[in-house]
């Protein structure tokens, strides 16, 4: 079994045929999903995705594209949200500097704010990080000082350095697609280092459809595309690698229910 450790279902691409997409899911041997929540006014939404299906999981949070769009939300609302069953975790929270959609400052009172709650609350952190390698750290590094919180890095596409000192502070860390772009020769160099025990694989989608897929909208499906190749990376069979990397997701997202 995989798991498809962030998605985003509750998205309108989805809205006409999530029924086969979850089914389609299952037929390629993904076994959970676990659905990320980008806006906390959006929550309802995308509690109602996990709700509908057993076998699918969901966060509450707010992308750093939106935190200075949303209404300012403290660790104790979010802890409030995430008392459901199926809210197994935080975000996506962090840093983008890329598109800089949100003031930097509102970014990070955010990503504190969601870290504050998965400390408290003993959830994981799902952190996005894109251009902003050095500040991310920052903020992990010295909220680490003020106790430790579970947490993964989502779509990872940084450098070998954040990648050991994310590894440092516990984490976990994601592969999406991205793996499997003929131009990502780096990138899987440093996937090739990473300890298959703190592995786990992601579609992000509708996004970042992995090869042989590129162009099509994103799936869950196409969970055992990326894992193939990173599977290959680390020398190990489809098999061992689908074992590990969701055995690594439940061991993480311990909220989650492991599907008989």
């Amino acid at each position: 079994m995989l798991v498809d450790s962030h998605c985003h279902l509750d998205f309108p691409d989805f809205v006409d045929e999530l029924d086969d997409v979850v089914l389609r899911a299952g037929e390629a041997g993904v076994g959970a999903v676990l659905t990320i929540c980008t806006h906390v006014t959006r929550f309802e939404k995308v509690l109602k995705v996990a709700e509908a299906y057993d076998n699918i999981f969901c966060t509450v949070g707010i992308h750093p594209h939106e935190a200075g769009k949303e209404p300012p939300v403290d660790a104790a609302r979010l802890m409030e949200l995430a008392q459901h069953p199926k809210v197994v975790g935080f975000g996506e929270t962090g840093l983008d500097y890329y598109y800089e959609h949100s003031p930097r400052e509102e970014q990070k009172r955010s990503f504190r704010a969601h870290i504050q709650a998965s400390r408290e609350a003993g959830l994981p952190v799902i952190v996005h990080t894109r251009d902003a390698d050095d500040d991310t750290l920052s903020v992990l590094e010295d909220e680490h000082k003020k106790g430790a919180f579970p947490g993964l890095i989502h779509c990872f596409s940084s450098s070998p350095e954040l990648a050991a000192r994310s590894l440092e502070l516990g984490f976990y860390i994601s592969i999406s697609g991205i793996a499997t772009f003929k131009a990502a020769q780096d990138l899987r160099d440093t996937i090739s280092g990473i300890p298959l025990e703190r592995l786990l694989v992601e579609t992000d989608a509708p996004y970042l459809s992995p090869v042989p897929k590129r162009g099509k909208r994103n799936e869950p499906a196409f969970t055992a595309y990326t894992a193939s190749v990173v599977a290959g990376l680390k020398g190990v069979p489809v098999e061992t690698f689908a074992e590990a990397t969701t055995d690594n997701f439940f061991s993480l997202f311990t909220k989650a229910r492991r599907p008989s």
